[in-house]
């Protein structure tokens, strides 16, 4: 038997319509210790702030292993044992990658990649959440664990981007993160920039081109059971109600079928 943590960070959630108590109550279900930082995050903050946030979490968590997640992650009740089983059975490796199953809408989704996200503290103390791009991934002794060095699970990382936010908290929080950015790097990555409407604009871009390759579909009574209520309550302001029209756009036809089949 060993202990599991699970860290997050996360900073007004209810504002940010971040699922923050579906949750936090699937990761209080998993593990043996939740542990959250970002409670003082600065609205206008430097890209690496989020590292650091990232690594403060996971410095405080006292677990075996410990599972970094995002608010928009879960995984689903019916798998708890087999993570632990799959945990239990890599102490010798410093990392446990999983799938990370991204969801726009409930209906459809697609695997966006293997992330790793499962640290083993015990046997590997120097791992730090520090590296990549976004300056927040895993390294051991500064070099990015990458997902093709560690076992990867078979168990779905749940990812629910965005999918319960409206048009006006997302182009806040993208112009925000461009201007993070910005301040880090000295440039504006994908030109989002200052403006709301710009960086809305940018991001929708970003998302048709995913949302196109979200060709497999599922049954909604299939999500776990923490985010159901909230997935069958999603009204049109919300994003994952139909993307903002893309499902329509992208993937109309399906539907026309169905409804045809229904008549």
């Amino acid at each position: 038997m060993f202990k599991l943590s699970i860290a997050t960070t996360y900073t007004n959630p209810e504002e940010r319509m971040d699922p923050w108590k579906e949750a936090l109550t699937c990761y209080n279900d998993l593990a043996d210790e939740v542990v959250r930082t970002g409670e003082n995050w600065p609205y206008e903050f430097s890209w690496d702030y989020i590292g650091k946030t990232f690594n403060e979490s996971y410095e405080l968590a006292t677990g075996d292993w410990v599972i970094r997640m995002d608010l928009d992650y879960f995984f689903h009740e019916n798998d708890f044992q087999g993570i632990r089983k799959v945990l239990s059975e890599n102490f010798d490796k410093p990392a446990v990658a999983f799938p990370k199953v991204q969801f726009f809408t409930p209906e459809r989704y697609a695997l966006k990649t293997n992330i790793v996200i499962a640290y083993n503290k015990k046997n590997f103390p120097e791992i730090k959440l520090n590296g990549g791009g976004d300056l927040c991934l895993p390294t051991l002794n500064d070099k990015e664990i990458l997902p093709n060095e560690v076992p990867i699970s078979k168990i779905w990382l749940w990812n629910y981007d965005s999918m319960f936010k409206t048009k006006e908290v997302i182009a806040e929080d993208r112009s925000r993160f461009a201007r993070a950015w910005y301040r880090h790097f000295k440039d504006w990555g994908n030109e989002e920039g200052e403006d709301l409407e710009k960086a809305f604009h940018t991001w929708i871009t970003m998302v048709e081109g995913r949302y196109r390759k979200h060709t497999k579909t599922i049954n909604k009574k299939r999500h776990p059971k923490y985010i159901a209520d909230k997935i069958l309550n999603l009204d049109q302001s919300q994003f994952g109600y139909n993307a903002f029209g893309l499902r329509d756009k992208l993937h109309g036809n399906l539907y026309k079928s169905i409804r045809n089949r229904l008549i």
